[in-house]
């Protein structure tokens, strides 16, 4: 076999219709369309969203109401009931390490602390936000909180 033999496999190029070109081509006069009619005339037809004068599907579902507020600030929570469990007295828990322990994601934004669970230990907490509740469980227990800029 050589080069100049290669040729596409059969059936594996057709030629293309050329409609309205006269009756010996096969699709000569109306090309395909048939007789008279909407879909016979130049630019006939509806659109996809038509559904023969019904009101179409994406008119008869709820539209999306209200706004999205483009300065929201999502924060990644963490309750201090975590905190109690992987931390020893003393610790000073900022996000850094909150990453490297696997608390929270790398680039999933602030970090707010919540106030579910119980804590016993004396700990330094930087965050972003912390709940009413979270601060007081921290501080009661004999810890600090840090408030951290948003950046």
């Amino acid at each position: 076999m050589n080069l100049h033999d290669l040729k596409p496999a059969r059936g594996a190029r057709k030629k293309r219709i050329r409609a309205g070109r006269g009756i010996a081509a096969g699709r000569g006069k109306t090309a395909g369309r048939g007789m008279k009619g909407q879909n016979a005339r130049s630019g006939g037809g509806k659109g996809p969203y038509f559904e023969g004068g019904q009101l179409p599907l994406f008119r008869r579902l709820p539209t999306l109401r209200g706004f999205r507020n483009v300065n929201r600030v999502d924060y990644q929570p963490l309750n201090v009931g975590a905190l109690a469990q992987d931390f020893e007295a003393g610790d000073e828990i900022t996000p850094e390490t909150l990453i490297e322990r696997g608390y929270i994601r790398k680039n999933g934004g602030p970090v707010v602390i919540l106030g579910d669970g119980e804590i016993d230990i004396a700990l330094t907490v930087k965050a972003h936000r912390f709940s009413k509740s979270a601060r007081a469980k921290i501080e009661a227990a004999g810890g600090a909180v840090e408030i951290l800029p948003l950046s």
